[in-house]
């Protein structure tokens, strides 16, 4: 039986927590969001409505008497020692006991231990937490790795799907599903251990196809679409419709300057690019210069579907060694109905690469995004699309690896910034399909400018501006460091792909 979802904090504390935002008293909108009430919440509530505080000052002190607030950043100090010896000592730093709920906070419960990618970001992530564990596993960590699957299969039975991350504010929306991905890096080969990373790769599953049964061809339910064919493929989604509560202000600013939008179907679009992992990028918006004209709803996205593809084809795999014959013929169905369906409605054959598939032009669109990789990551692409996407993914190339995409904005999710997650993506999709030399030309140039940052700072930054090589900006808050998924892929790429001179060659994927 799934748990009782607990309410966020805006829901909690009303007209207190509206109050506490709109005061500006910290920098970060995050920061009340991850307070801990000091006594019975109903008491706080009583004694706001009752007497509430008539100035800021006032609000200042009602505020520290009543809440345990979280530091606004927490900072790693710089590392001196070589790159890699910095990351491998890193992991002891980031990684997290046992956490227990406290009553009227907003973090989960999680029973295991597990690494958090650092700075602001206190608390367990889940599509961040597998390139994290790329690099556990390779420092001799497989005791964590094991650890963060149990994890997030902890919050698979007690939710039925894996939050954004572990705060009663993200349970509205999960991540990029690559549960099936970390399930891959366990070691346990137990008959038992098999049987239940395939449940809960079926969970998961049955989070994001929940409605597809009944919905009728043009219908669209939470995260499933069906086209006019038949066809399922997802988008996504949060089933909320208010500010996020991490951002609270900057959604209200947002909607305050969007007259023209809806505000609960602005806000569900701003959820759903952070379910998207992309928060914020052009890929979402209409207006590129203008993110208020986001609708991340209304696209079906290339990494999303080619991922849910790469899931039913592990359920299927995981079904077939159980000996589960007819749920391995089940999802083979589907992950070949859902490639058919990615090549039909999410290539763009003009463009010669894939995108995401706008429900308002019926038509793919024309914006390259580092996501293309995914297709060929996940093994959906024919031999002619991966090598006209290799081709496509090259224009991306900067001196410092791979660009998110070539829009500039003030989001981060674009020019010039690029991601460790997205090199990680490439490089495995260009390897995947034979197109080695284009793999190591960002493998090389995203160490170099990885190493040449640290040896200038001291620290990894959770995007780097691939352009300068330097680390990145844009966004709703400060660059943070620490970094889980920084410091997890570039020590997969160490493992594999240093080279001794740190060169850069001319960019041919071939």
């Amino acid at each position: 039986m799934k748990a009782v979802l607990p309410p966020p904090p805006s829901m909690l504390f009303g007209t207190l927590f509206e109050a506490m935002q709109r005061a500006r008293l910290f920098a970060d909108s995050k920061t009340f969001a991850d307070a801990v009430p000091r006594r019975a919440v109903r008491d706080i509530l009583a004694d706001w409505h009752t007497d509430p505080p008539r100035d800021t000052a006032a609000l200042k002190v009602f505020v520290a008497a009543n809440f345990e607030l979280p530091p606004e950043r927490d900072d790693l100090p710089p590392g001196r020692e070589p790159l890699a010896d910095h990351i491998v000592g890193l992991w002891s730093r980031l990684t997290q006991p046992p956490v227990a709920a406290r009553t009227g906070g907003s973090a989960l419960a999680v029973d295991h231990r597990h690494v958090v990618p650092g700075g602001r970001f206190r608390e367990l992530y889940y599509w961040d937490s597998y390139f994290t564990m790329l690099g556990l596993a390779r420092s001799g960590r497989q005791d964590l790795v094991e650890d963060m699957i149990a994890a997030f299969g902890d919050l698979l039975d007690r939710f039925g799907h894996i939050p954004n991350g572990t705060r009663s504010y993200y349970l509205s929306r999960s991540h990029p599903p690559v549960f099936y991905l970390m399930a891959g890096l366990s070691q346990d080969r137990s008959s038992a251990a098999r049987r239940r990373r395939l449940e809960w790769m079926r969970v998961e599953h049955r989070f994001w196809m929940t409605g597809e049964q009944g919905l009728a061809p043009g219908g669209t339910h939470r995260r499933v679409v069906r086209l006019a064919d038949g066809s399922l493929l997802n988008r996504y989604w949060d089933d909320r419709a208010v500010p996020r509560d991490e951002s609270w202000r900057e959604d209200v600013a947002l909607a305050d300057a969007s007259p023209a939008r809806d505000p609960g179907q602005l806000w569900r679009d701003l959820r759903a690019g952070a379910e998207s992992g992309w928060d914020f990028s052009s890929r979402w918006l209409d207006d590129p210069a203008d993110l208020g004209s986001i609708r991340t709803t209304r696209l079906l996205p290339i990494d999303l579907n080619s991922l849910l593809h790469g899931l039913e084809s592990a359920i299927a795999e995981a079904a077939a060694a159980l000996g589960e014959t007819a749920l391995a013929g089940e999802f083979t169905a589907r992950a070949v109905a859902r490639a058919d369906a990615i090549d039909r409605y999410l290539w763009n054959d003009a463009h010669g690469f894939y995108a995401e598939h706008d429900l308002a032009t019926g038509e793919a669109t024309d914006r390259l995004t580092a996501a293309a990789a995914f297709a060929l990551f996940c093994g959906i692409a024919s031999p002619r699309h991966a090598e006209r996407t290799a081709a496509a993914l090259a224009r991306l190339v900067r001196p410092g690896g791979l660009l998110t995409t070539a829009v500039h904005s003030d989001q981060q999710w674009d020019a010039p910034n690029g991601w460790a997650p997205l090199q990680w993506i490439a490089i495995e999709g260009l390897r995947r399909y034979g197109f080695d030399r284009g793999a190591a030309e960002i493998a090389e140039r995203w160490i170099a400018m990885v190493e040449a940052t640290y040896r200038e700072t001291g620290m990894l930054f959770e995007k780097y501006d691939v352009e300068r090589c330097r680390g990145g900006g844009g966004g709703e808050y400060p660059a943070v460091t620490g970094f889980g998924w920084t410091n997890g892929v570039t020590l997969a790429l160490l493992d594999r792909d240093r080279t001794s001179s740190g060169r850069v060659r001319s960019v041919l994927f071939g």
